[in-house]
């Protein structure tokens, strides 16, 4: 029946957009562009701190300093200068995600700005920082998860290390994850 209202070759009502693909863009020729239907596309890119301090610290402010009450002297720290950044960016250039690797292979600082939440953008920056953990060796990764992100995480492969324990008033719990087939358990 749809086929009959909406030609041979339109998509189907409900149909999920396609797997992500990579494409030369405005955001660099190593971006991940996902196509969403009827939202705006982002890109998620590998950065500099130097070169993308305010679009970083934009999202991490919003989210941990404003939302969720973090107190801004434990947000930044001097690992932000030696660590990996992604950045989830709109067409147009507006910041809406964030994430950072560390040279010991642990992944933090995850921020998602609320209106982009649920659109796949915290998936896209982790697999970004997957993918560098591994470009730099790294067998296992590790994070601090705010308890009540611990779905998404364990949907990325993580799994829980520890007992829960607080950081910066928040309850988080340590997670894990071998990035080589044969560490896997």
């Amino acid at each position: 029946m749809w086929r009959a209202l909406n030609g041979a070759g339109g998509p189907r009502p409900f149909e999920r957009a396609q797997p992500k693909r990579r494409e030369a863009s405005a955001f660099g020729g190593n971006s991940i562009m996902l196509p969403m239907i009827g939202k705006p596309l982002f890109a998620v890119r590998e950065v500099e701190w130097a070169a993308a301090r305010e679009p970083l610290r934009a999202v991490r402010r919003t989210v941990f300093i404003e939302e969720q009450q973090v107190p801004e002297e434990l947000e930044w720290d001097d690992e932000d200068a030696r660590s990996r950044h992604v950045l989830a960016a709109t067409e147009d250039g507006k910041p809406v995600g964030t994430g950072r690797l560390l040279r010991d292979g642990h992944i933090g600082r995850m921020a998602v700005l609320r209106e982009w939440r649920g659109r796949g953008v915290g998936s896209a920056l982790m697999e970004r920082l997957l993918r560098l953990a591994h470009e730099m060796g790294h067998e296992m990764v590790s994070l601090h998860a705010q308890t009540h992100a611990v779905g998404f995480y364990a949907r990325h492969g993580f799994s829980v290390a520890g007992g829960e324990f607080m950081e910066a008033g928040i309850p988080h719990v340590v997670m894990t994850r071998y990035l080589t087939a044969d560490k896997r358990r």
